[in-house]
């Protein structure tokens, strides 16, 4: 059982508590942290904890506490953590982990000079179907991986301190794409060396000072591309899609917006229906149980069961780093408009990943690109000559 310290009581920080003690239901948390001590005595209140402070150092230093979960701002972040190294308490992080590469890297080598348990709280690569995809992926049913897409897409966060450029330290990509990166990372493998970044970003609707638009492209030493799709002024509710493109398969992944379960209704008596959702009149969309769609479940398991075992967990603060890093780049190509390097002060994949050639002998003369029937039922291959290049159609 962990003794939990949540450092934080707003939209995230009710997410990971309502997850801790719904679901492994062995977990508690002792203390909450927030600004403001009503919050912490609501929060106090509707989870039962027994201990409330507005500062972090208490928090994190109390006796009963042996780890600690931050869910606060950006600008908290290396200040939250700064303290569980002091005091030597096992610490999560929500993405992402800095609000840029440096940042991240300090936090990084913190942690890791102390020794202390890290994980990086990436939920989306602990939903359910993107486990499933990451399993049929491992067998290699997809063969070598191509191309990946992964796009967030909704009106906007929750609280004021996201739309300060200063506080969050970016727009729509550091909330966003850092998810995105992941979740591709994740598809492409990550060993693989992320290489350089072309992105595009602007401030079309909200009256802001960073993004609220974004669309990048990630090259992978293997050759792969991973494509993030972010915004925060797309209407209609939480969009959470993945593409897996493979020299043998394919999968398409919508992850929130359209599931399967739809409700009508005229608003009447009706409350939360879904993360994002910008009405409840007409028809939504709500997932079927919100907190394990999004990968909360799946996540704290892993990140507590691998501290019982002590072994790292699946995504740890490293993961947040190589994250910032690309997006980093990203911001870099955006003032650019070119390609620009992903810098990375710690790489501990593989080196020199060679791409893989995937072109496919029909025989000894010739390579084949295509293989078809076609709908009045002639079987047919469009060949290249190997020796002049010439491309013909073969018709079996």
């Amino acid at each position: 059982m962990r003794n939990i310290a949540m450092l934080g009581s707003g939209f995230i920080g009710r997410f990971y508590a309502d997850s801790i003690q719904g679901h492994r239901n062995r977990d508690r948390i002792v203390m909450i942290q927030s600004r403001s001590e009503e919050s912490c005595t609501v929060f106090a209140k509707k989870y039962m904890v027994a201990h409330w402070a507005t500062d972090i150092e208490t928090a994190v230093a109390h006796p009963e506490v042996d780890t600690v979960i931050v869910a606060l701002p950006n600008h908290l972040h290396e200040e939250a953590i700064m303290a569980c190294v002091r005091h030597n308490k096992a610490v999560l992080c929500t993405k992402p982990l800095g609000r840029n590469a440096a940042e991240g890297l300090r936090i990084m080598k913190a942690v890791e000079a102390a020794g202390i348990f890290n994980g990086y709280l990436e939920d989306l690569v602990y939903t359910p179907k993107f486990l499933k995809s990451h399993q049929v992926i491992a067998s290699g049913a997809l063969g070598k991986i191509l191309w990946t897409k992964s796009r967030e897409a909704h009106p906007g966060p929750h609280s004021e301190w996201f739309w300060n450029k200063e506080l969050a330290g970016g727009g729509a990509i550091l909330d966003l794409a850092c998810h995105c990166i992941e979740v591709s990372r994740s598809f492409i493998g990550k060993y693989i060396r992320p290489i350089e970044v072309m992105c595009w970003a602007d401030t079309q609707v909200k009256p802001i000072d960073a993004e609220d638009h974004a669309i990048g492209l990630v090259k992978y030493e293997s050759g792969a591309i991973g494509q993030f799709e972010v915004s925060w002024t797309f209407r209609g509710g939480l969009d959470l899609r993945d593409e897996v493109m493979g020299s043998e398969g394919t999968i398409w992944s919508n992850g929130f917006l359209r599931t399967g379960l739809e409700v009508f209704t005229s608003g009447k008596g009706t409350g939360y229906m879904a993360e994002k959702t910008e009405t409840n009149q007409g028809w939504t969309f709500p997932a079927g149980d919100e907190l394990n769609e999004l990968g909360y479940n799946h996540m704290f398991t892993d990140m507590f069961d691998s501290l019982d075992q002590q072994k790292p967990p699946k995504e740890t603060f490293y993961d947040g780093y190589i994250v910032n890093a690309i997006m980093d780049a990203a911001y870099l190509s955006v003032k650019s408009k070119q390609w620009e390097p992903v810098l990375l002060a710690e790489w501990r994949g593989r080196e020199n990943t060679e791409q893989e050639n995937l072109l496919t002998s029909y025989d000894d003369e010739h390579w084949l690109i295509k293989e078809e029937l076609t709908h009045y039922g002639t079987q047919k291959l469009i060949l290249k000559e190997k020796a002049t290049g010439r491309i013909f159609e073969r018709l079996l």
